[in-house]
């Protein structure tokens, strides 16, 4: 379950410090911003209490259905932590009326957005499915509900502990893995609801019994402690029968207790430290202030953002852009019911003296909390909050789509527009607000932890190879999708048939939005695709550049270039950069993939042209200045230490550049970071010459998506970019004849002492370019390892029990494109996990080929998923940039239902024989060498310690 933060309520902003320049055209308000996010919606309570949400939205054929129980790992008792998380992984492992894997039936009604999640206050599941396939999704959501005690069995609850386990080493294993347990279990007092971690104790889930599990669910899942939202392709007139068919049967559960936990204050400051590979120290200060019902959260969210939200924040002028002493800084608060967390912290800089950086950031805060923040500031927080909520109204579910707004303020305060009122509140938050919010709650003792560069202790395990907890208190436990002794269930008090799953009753069509195409007067062809569900709109400025047009002695250049350019063109400082974004509500990014360097643009309609100005600028009139430069330097050569301190990091490395060689393109580390001598020497020269040549308009595209149309977009755009006159030629075409090796079946080592878990990547580069069909071969690899359903993954996680989730992926590119494999496992079972997945491919290209049934669901489920595929602009966006790089048709999305429903299980066979000889698989294994080489040695293939660690006494002593 994947480690993330998605907040409807409270999304990340920044607050300015400085004066922003003066624009061509004033920003449209915040009080006209906030009229602009609306939810309209009906509520309606069957009799057993659920409540029901009903939002439309017509603008796809698809519904969000999205369910939110409240219990969270707050209702967990004293040995029972982790009830709460557990029971998320049991509900997806089936049903009385729907045995088996709940994703089994999901694949097959063709969701997407598809997820459950657990954190200290809530559990929650959804899903976004075709209209068609309403009822089924109904259906498999009451089943669990009402049906899911029958279905239950001690196999499953022993594998999902195992499973939990594995999730538990994944996030543990990670660069700051351990300090969120650390902050929770100090900043709460024993007995308070958020003392422990949602994951709890693996010690008390391993003592669980199969009536412990029952009890938990019959105490806490019943319809009166819920609350279903569905929002999409629907009303409320036709919801609510369907809502009565499959839900009104069950019967009420039991009302659970209500919490009570009063805000903890610490008796004093506690300082805490703590050691982990790290390229530099990282400081912490952290209190618990009040929950997100109690108007002083809101306004220490703007406080928060204001102090370390985004870069024109006052810790990233002081501290990083200023006085260059730290490489990163981030303060946010995280709203919960029972109470909420302020997060402060700084990465400081590599060899700096964090004691110094540390007395600098409390005068820092001092001096903030005394004074508080400006009137721009709180306006600028409230401009950028706002916008960012615009752009979240575009999608129905998901992780922070409408349903969630209008579940978190049901489930929350009992009120689903609580959403409105809190932007309302935020658009009218005044300054002196904000500074007594902050007088009252952060003089209050702090919490300080520092993390400093060293070994960690040896990581322990418990009983039968498990780890301890995952879940934490900053990040919610995600069940991503990439087993008796029946008690009898909820009955229900009238019958309903449930022995025959409703199937879809139809395969509605993708009406992907026409693509209309013009080109500038300097020849910069552009592309639109009109989307008005939202005032927003898109803007690609695509240039064929990426980190494959790095020099190989000047690896990482493209991304030093990308960052230089939003640190200041020949007119803003950065600082006026990100004030800028901010009083517009505007997004602006560049960044580089592997074949293209992209600036995009994010805006609200009415600040369309003022935007605009910003992206040209960005684009165009770069300072590149010396001092922002060797800053640039200092953190691209931080966050080098920092992927060579993290297990998928090292891995995608350091595995590209042996199987590409690394004279090729692709042959440089796949992060497109660069390695730290060449980083070292890159000039200002040198960046200069680099945008000069490859940013470029001869090498340039423009998208557009969004609320506008062609006859408006074009003159602006021409305004902007269509009298660019380069200062120098266009680069020329990447060199894509360097020689490949010959691939080679051998095993790669990479030593990590006390790494409690092994990352196993193999791969391979294929005899085909990202501009060659490959939706043949991808469907294949869907059934081998491109899916939760897949055999590797059913097999290592859910049958084995030995990874949280493993995947193998044929990767997008201009030139050829690589497979690989991802499989992060336990130690003790590293060799034996690596024999499993050789095995599989094996029989997957030979005795076990593709089944009737797996091509069936593979063709059903990727049709059915296609309308939810495109609903957000930014899926269009994305969609016509990859039709322009692998050379399609834009309404090539119209196209795959066709090319999928035309599959045979032979023309998958033989498109994944052909592509990829599994005794040519280069394996890479990032682990304690001590303990898996002996595991290594037993496969018989060619072992070889690789990359930086290779030289130390623990891989020696390991050979």
């Amino acid at each position: 379950m994947v480690r993330n933060v998605t907040l409807a309520l409270m999304l990340s902003g920044s607050a300015l410090v400085s004066a922003a320049p003066a624009l061509a055209q004033e920003p449209a308000p915040v009080s006209k911003l906030v009229e602009a996010v609306n939810i309209p919606h009906e509520k309606f309570t069957l009799p057993n209490g659920l409540t029901v949400l009903v939002h439309e939205d017509r603008k796809a054929p698809v519904v969000a259905v999205s369910i939110w129980y409240g219990v969270g790992s707050k209702n967990e008792p004293k040995g029972k932590t982790g009830y709460a998380h557990l029971f998320e992984h049991i509900m997806f492992n089936g049903s009385e009326n729907a045995p088996g894997d709940y994703f089994e039936y999901t694949k097959k009604i063709g969701a997407t957005d598809l997820n459950g999640t657990t954190w200290l206050d809530r559990t929650n599941y959804f899903q976004t499915v075709p209209t068609t396939a309403l009822e089924s999704a109904l259906f498999l959501e009451s089943d669990r509900m009402g049906y899911l005690l029958n279905g239950l069995t001690k196999e499953k609850l022993d594998n999902q502990i195992g499973v939990v386990s594995n999730e538990k080493r994944q996030g543990d294993n990670q660069p700051f893995g351990l300090v969120d347990y650390k902050r929770s279990e100090t900043l709460f007092p024993v007995g308070h609801p958020y003392h422990h971690d949602t994951i709890g104790s693996l010690e008390d889930l391993a003592a669980a019994s199969l009536d412990d599990m029952k009890l938990w669910f019959t105490d806490h899942y019943g319809p009166n402690n819920a609350v279903l939202v569905l929002a999409g392709d629907i009303n409320a007139a036709q919801a609510k029968p369907l809502v009565e068919k499959w839900f009104g049967s069950i019967k009420r559960g039991k009302d659970v207790p209500p919490v009570n936990a009063p805000i903890p204050t610490l008796e004093k400051p506690i300082k805490i430290t703590m050691k982990d590979k790290i390229p530099s120290t990282r400081i912490y200060r952290n209190w618990v202030v009040p929950g997100l019902a109690d108007p002083d959260a809101n306004a220490l969210y703007v406080a928060m953002s204001a102090l370390g939200g985004l870069s024109s924040s006052r810790l990233d002028n002081i501290l990083v852009r200023q006085e260059q002493s730290a490489v990163s800084v981030a303060a946010y608060m995280l709203p919960f019911v029972h109470g909420s967390l302020v997060n402060v912290q700084v990465d400081v800089k590599p060899g700096g003296d964090a004691d110094a950086v540390a007395k600098r950031l409390d005068e820092i805060l001092a001096e903030f909390i005394a004074n508080g923040p400006t009137a721009e500031e709180v306006q600028r927080v409230a401009t950028s909050t706002i916008a960012q909520q615009i752009d979240g109204l575009e999608q129905v579910g998901g992780f922070g789509g409408k349903a969630v707004a209008l579940a978190e303020g049901q489930l929350y305060v009992g009120d689903s527009n609580f959403y409105k009122k809190e932007l309302q509140r935020l658009a009218a938050t005044k300054p002196e607000t904000v500074k007594a919010a902050m007088q009252k709650w952060l003089t209050r003792p702090v919490l300080e932890i520092r993390v400093e560069p060293g070994e960690r202790e040896a990581y322990q395990e418990v009983a039968a190879g498990s780890g301890m907890r995952t879940g934490t208190l900053t990040a919610p436990a995600f069940y991503a999708p990439p087993g008796s002794d029946d008690l009898a269930g909820t009955v229900g008090t009238s019958f309903q048939d449930r022995s025959k799953f409703p199937e879809p009753t139809g395969t509605p069509a993708l009406d992907f939005p026409t693509v209309e195409e013009t080109t500038l007067k300097n020849g910069i062809k552009v592309f639109f695709a009109r989307r008005a569900a939202v005032p927003t709109v898109r803007v690609a400025v695509s240039f064929n550049a990426g980190y494959s047009a790095d020099p190989v002695d000047k690896r990482g250049i493209a991304s030093m270039m990308s960052t230089m350019l939003l640190e200041g063109t020949k007119t803003l400082t950065s600082t006026q950069i990100a004030e800028t974004e901010e009083k517009l509500g505007a997004d602006v990014n560049v960044n580089s993939s592997l074949d293209r360097t992209v600036a995009s643009l994010r805006a609200v309609k009415p600040n369309l042209a003022p935007s605009l100005d910003l992206l040209a600028d960005v684009i165009k009139n770069p300072a590149f200045d010396e001092k922002e430069l060797e800053r640039v330097r200092v953190q691209q050569q931080t966050r080098i230490k920092a992927e060579n301190n993290q297990p998928q990091g090292i891995a995608i490395r350091t595995l590209p550049p042996l199987i590409y060689g690394k004279g090729h393109p692709y042959g440089g580390p796949q992060t497109g970071s660069g390695y730290p001598d060449t980083v070292a020497k890159i000039t200002k020269v040198d960046v200069s010459a680099f945008h000069q040549s490859w940013i470029h308009p001869a090498k340039a595209e423009i998208f557009v998506v969004g609320d506008t149309s062609l006859k408006e977009i074009k003159p602006l755009l021409e305004k902007r970019f269509g009298d660019w006159k380069p200062a120098a030629s266009a680069a020329p075409a990447k060199n894509f004849t360097a020689a490949i090796p010959a691939a080679q079946a051998k095993i790669l080592l990479v030593d990590r002492p006390n790494s409690p878990q092994s990352l196993v990547m193999a791969g391979k580069v294929l005899d085909a370019k990202g501009s060659d069909d490959l939706l043949t071969l991808r469907a294949a690899n869907e059934i081998f390892g491109g899916d939760f359903l897949s055999r590797i993954n059913m097999d290592l996680r859910e049958t084995k029990g030995w990874s949280y989730g493993v995947r193998s992926q044929v990767n997008g590119a201009e030139d050829r494109v690589p497979f690989y494999m991802f499989a992060p496992v336990q130690t003790n079972q590293t060799g034996p996990s690596i024999k499993v997945l050789m095995d599989q491919l094996k029989d997957f290209n030979g005795p076990k080929p593709v089944t009737p049934d797996e091509l069936d669901k593979t063709i059903k489920g990727n049709v059915l998923e296609l309308p939810g595929s495109y609903e957000q602009s930014a899926a269009v966006l994305g969609q016509m940039q990859a039709d322009r790089l692998n050379k399609r048709p834009f309404d090539y999305a119209e196209t795959i239902a066709a090319k999928y429903t035309a599959l045979t299980a032979e023309a998958l066979n033989n498109e994944m024989r052909a592509k990829i000889d599994p005794a040519k698989i280069t394996w890479l294994v990032v682990g304690d060498a001590a303990k898996v080489k002996p595991q290594l040695e037993a496969l018989g293939l060619p072992i070889e310690m690789v990359g930086e660690a290779a030289n130390t006494s623990a891989s020696n002593n390991a050979k």
